[in-house]
């Protein structure tokens, strides 16, 4: 699997559905116009900064809600890498391993990573160095089965 090496946007907790992508946009069909609703009531300059290749690092809870997909496909199209937190809805976390987004459970995150910090991750070694800090954490272990979806890019391609 590739080594991930990106920027941290530091969220809070209880980041849910709602606030990754607001539902009154919902009704849009396509991807690219949704994305660029993300996080505007959270932090409505977000999508004007996010690169490709960015992380999000957040608290605890994040991804509660519904188990609406389009609130992890909007972060693939503006190419989020991964998403780190201390703890995910159990749905949430299983639609990003399931699109091939890796969710990484951390313990104390805002001891460990602050806005801006670059981050190089290897899931191969289950380890995230924050190159900034200059710091390396072990993250929770992934299991191998789904190591294996976001290996091949997410359950469909699984399938396939």
């Amino acid at each position: 699997m590739k080594e991930i090496k990106g920027r941290v946007f530091l969220f809070g907790d209880n980041i849910n559905t709602d606030d990754i992508i607001p539902h009154r946009y919902l009704t849009l069909r396509d991807n690219g116009e949704i994305a660029k609703h993300v996080l505007e009531n959270v932090r409505p300059d977000f999508v004007q900064n996010v690169r490709k290749g960015d992380i999000i690092v957040a608290g605890k809870n994040f991804g509660s809600g519904s188990s609406r997909e389009e609130a992890v496909n909007v972060l693939k199209v503006l190419g989020i890498e991964t998403v780190i937190a201390e703890s995910f809805a159990r749905i949430y976390f299983r639609n990003l391993i399931n699109l091939g987004v890796p969710a990484l459970k951390i313990n104390d995150v805002k001891k460990k990573f602050s806005e801006g910090d670059i981050l190089k991750i290897s899931l191969k070694n289950e380890e995230i160095v924050n190159e900034t800090k200059k710091i390396k954490i072990q993250m929770c272990k992934i299991p191998k089965f789904l190591v294996e979806i976001l290996e091949v890019g997410g359950i469909l391609n699984k399938i396939k």
